[in-house]
């Protein structure tokens, strides 16, 4: 490839380290929407099967609300990474709440408000902000 061939790569981020980089993202991205997708999702379908895994709830609306939310950001992120690169407002909304929620849940288990079965989420968005990190890393490294 001539100089000037790899300058218009570059520009472009059409190299194979930026196609690569661009690939993490996305794929973090749609690991995360179909995460919230499911977990959004389940207890509109089925409430009660979703209480009988995190325990009984006080006011069934508002976790059907919380549930709603969860399944547009999960909406959101599988819209972001079927993109050829998830833009920074992806970024934003799934690190902020996988944050959110990971604090939410250990707050409220160690405050015995919810069932401890939540600190398996809690490690699950945990999990998907280190993956962020790490695909982000691949993308600053190339440039």
């Amino acid at each position: 490839m001539d100089e000037q061939t790899m300058c218009r790569h570059s520009i472009a981020g059409d190299t194979p380290e930026a196609r690569s980089a661009s690939l993490w993202l996305r794929l973090v991205a749609l690991a995360q929407a179909l995460y919230y997708i499911i977990t959004g999702i389940w207890p509109l379908v089925s409430i009660d099967t979703f209480q009988k895994v995190t325990g009984p709830k006080v006011d069934r609306w508002l976790v059907k609300i919380v549930g709603a939310l969860i399944t547009v950001v999960g909406g959101v992120l599988m819209v972001a990474g079927l993109r050829r690169r998830p833009g920074p407002e992806a970024t934003l909304l799934a690190i902020g709440s996988a944050g959110v929620l990971a604090a939410g849940d250990v707050v409220y288990v160690a405050k015995r408000r919810i069932s401890p079965i939540y600190l398996l989420d809690a490690l699950g968005e945990l999990l998907l902000i280190a993956g962020w990190i790490a695909a982000l890393s691949r993308r600053t490294s190339v440039g």
